[in-house]
């Protein structure tokens, strides 16, 4: 009486994937698996192309964080002129990486995640949706759509539009920050600062009501990686890499991202599209790791702004050592944005902010360079090499999700046998499972999105082929 349990595609996650839960003979979980079903090209689509194009190209990679990529690429490009970005370049390139973190945080705990809050795990979808938190919880709803506007904003004004702005280029930025976007910026952060301080201390009254959730939504120790600075602080735009274990115990420190085929090695499953990169010294499947904004509150030794120092202190008491649950990547996207509007006051508040010198000039003087950058949900890799006519030969882009990749399909496993058995599909078991998904915030779009609610067909199916039962959304 073996069978499959087949969700697909996942809801309320950027782009398509589906979960697939295997049952034995007494209706128990026996293994089930995340599937990317979308297939990646960027690498191959850029060869070719000249480098100087290459952030403005990669830049569209995804409708949701367009910076981020915009942003490794750059640095990537500025390996391959081998120059020094001016001090304001790399000032401005940090502002705008923080108006991404946020409204895509933003974005992740209050569209896509908090209805799982608001309105029940358990809730039948057409009640379970953010135009019912609109209904129900209209305060917290405009609380998302504002911060989210606020971190739009910020790129649009630096950058000059929301989506895909070409603004970073190889050396720096293209044009300096002027005073009056500045100070606009600056006079909108109190009001960003008022909604994520207030929404941290509602979810801190929160959270404890999903005991089980927490107890079970990728609950296992694994090592976290992430960037800090050369003083061990939360870091989101350059740094060095770090690695800590589930202990809490630094293996690893100061790790150049030019270096990072040293220490991650990439697999791939027959069932998914998405790499798994793994931790090398530990070899496949054993160095799973997670990244993304759990993994970066894990690794810092603090965060070096004073209300998210504060924030920080009391996520750390949730366990003694790190914070291994999945559940509480909500937790860390709060702290993480209160951290940014910190950062990016102080930023602004620069002397050297409205200075014009912005970009480095250049030929390429190397044939290979790599970028990193810190995306909304972890570390994110773009690596090129050219010829001697600048043209791209080869790339390799490890994105943020990716590295989740092991780490996902555990906690699916972990969450499917504790909420998943017998012969009957209950609406909350399949939820939950996805939610697993939801906690780590998946990008699997590449700026490809679909328009309203997902469909969703669910088939239990019986040695025989007889349909056991059958859940249906439209």
């Amino acid at each position: 009486m073996a069978r499959t349990i087949t969700i697909d595609p996942v809801t309320r996650i950027e782009g398509h994937a589906k979960i697939t839960i295997q049952l034995n003979d007494e209706g128990m979980v026996e293994d089930a698996r995340f599937h990317v079903t979308q297939y990646r090209g960027f690498e191959k689509l850029c060869e070719g192309r000249p480098f100087s194009e290459m952030p403005s190209l990669m830049a569209r990679t995804c409708g949701i964080c367009p910076v981020s990529h915009l942003l490794a690429s750059s640095k990537a490009c500025d390996a391959l002129l081998a120059v020094r970005v001016p001090r304001t370049g790399q000032l401005l390139r940090r502002v705008l990486n923080l108006g991404q973190i946020v409204q895509s945080h933003a974005l992740s705990f209050f569209h896509l995640s908090s209805p799982d809050f608001l309105l029940g795990m358990d809730a039948p979808p057409e009640k379970r949706n953010l135009f019912a938190l609109v209904e129900t919880h209209p305060t917290i709803a405009r609380d998302g759509i504002a911060l989210r506007k606020f971190g739009q904003q910020v790129i649009e004004r630096l950058a000059g539009k929301r989506i895909h702005p070409a603004w970073c280029v190889p050396g720096g930025v293209s044009d300096p920050l002027d005073a009056e976007s500045r100070d606009a910026i600056l006079a909108e952060i109190p009001h960003a600062m008022a909604i994520a301080t207030r929404t941290l201390e509602w979810y801190q009254k929160t959270f404890r009501q999903f005991a089980e959730e927490i107890a079970t939504f990728a609950n296992f120790p694994s090592l976290f990686m992430g960037l800090v600075d050369e003083d061990g602080n939360l870091e989101f735009t350059d740094g060095k890499v770090r690695v800590v274990d589930s202990a809490g115990n630094i293996i690893a420190d100061q790790l150049d991202i030019a270096d990072y085929q040293d220490f991650i090695g990439e697999a791939v499953e027959p069932y998914s599209y998405l790499k798994s990169p793994y931790y090398k010294p530990l070899g496949y499947p054993d160095g799973i790791y997670r990244v993304g904004p759990l993994a970066r509150l894990n690794i810092a030794d603090r965060c070096n702004t004073p209300r998210a120092d504060e924030a920080w202190a009391e996520f750390r008491e949730l366990d003694r050592r790190v914070v291994l649950s999945s559940f509480h990547y909500h937790y860390a996207r709060l702290i993480e944005i209160i951290a940014c509007l910190e950062q990016m006051e102080k930023i602004l508040r620069d002397p050297d902010i409205l200075d014009t010198h912005v970009r480095a000039h250049a030929e390429p003087n190397a044939f290979e360079g790599v970028g990193v950058s810190e995306a909304p949900r972890g570390m994110l890799i773009h690596h090129y090499r050219i010829d001697r006519n600048g043209l791209i030969t080869w790339a390799n882009l490890i994105i943020a999700t990716g590295h989740n990749n092991l780490a996902m399909n555990r906690g699916v496993l972990q969450a499917a046998k504790h909420f998943v058995r017998g012969e009957k599909i209950e609406e909350g078991m399949l939820n939950r499972v996805e939610a697993v998904i939801r906690c780590y915030d998946p990008c699997l779009s590449c700026s490809t999105h679909a328009i309203g609610q997902m469909p969703l067909e669910v088939e239990l199916m019986g040695p025989r082929g007889e349909i056991l039962d059958r859940v249906r959304r439209d």
